[in-house]
């Protein structure tokens, strides 16, 4: 073989040995670079803050099952109108449930009506009081803006999504003692000043209580024999 063979022949091996050097060389950046895209695709987890529950404290003695009567405002005594009023605890006790059903009598300001009304009440965005929103039988969906003592709760008027056009509606419910309260209800007309709509007074619908049944003398629960 000649020496322009033989050069030529070296040549070529030096040229691929390079090009191996170079394939090697870049394989581990090549198998980084799809590592990269695989840890990309990698679904990401996301965390929601929750915001903190209310302070219902003041509303802690409201809680419960209560009925009554309305009273007249002349006299005090009872009259037809039946009213009945729950408080509950909802969605783990971030909102508190407000349900009531009212039948009232005829009177001298409006005829005979029933209406049933439940709502739920969270913390105000402003940070002072509470935000109640109600939805009624009749089909308005009103706002308030409630503010608690231990003794005394207000509920103040604040629109709302379909409030009854042109009429303000307020309630405030008085503490009389343990287990006891009355609830006063005024209504403006259009451009009117505030009346009282009814009163009421509820007392505490008290569960009755079930005794534990005696354990059998064996042990064992009874079985229904035919």
């Amino acid at each position: 073989m000649s020496l322009a063979k033989r050069g030529l022949g070296s040549g070529m091996l030096r040229y691929r040995s390079s090009w191996i050097v170079f394939l090697v060389l870049l394989l581990p950046a090549g198998v980084l670079m799809a590592k990269g895209r695989q840890a990309d695709k990698r679904p990401s987890t996301y965390t929601i803050p929750l915001p903190p529950r209310p302070d219902f404290t003041p509303l802690q003695w409201l809680i419960g099952d209560w009925a009554g009567h309305t009273v007249d405002s002349r006299t005090g005594k009872e009259t037809e109108g039946t009213v009945h009023l729950t408080l509950a605890y909802a969605l783990d006790k971030r909102f508190v449930r407000i349900t009531e059903d009212v039948s009232l009598p005829a009177g001298n300001t409006a005829p005979a009506g029933q209406e049933s009304w439940t709502g739920f009440l969270s913390a105000s965005a402003s940070g002072s009081g509470f935000t109640l929103r109600a939805f009624s039988s009749t089909g308005f969906i009103t706002a308030y803006h409630v503010s608690a003592s231990e003794t005394e709760i207000r509920f103040d008027p604040e629109g709302g999504a379909n409030p009854p056009p042109g009429w303000l509606f307020r309630r405030v419910i008085s503490r009389l003692g343990p287990g006891y309260f009355a609830e006063t209800v005024e209504v403006a007309p259009p451009g009117g000043a505030f009346f009282t709509y009814y009163t009421c007074k509820l007392t505490e619908v008290l569960k009755p209580t079930t005794p534990p049944s005696a354990p059998s003398s064996t042990g064992l629960a009874p079985y229904p024999f035919p």
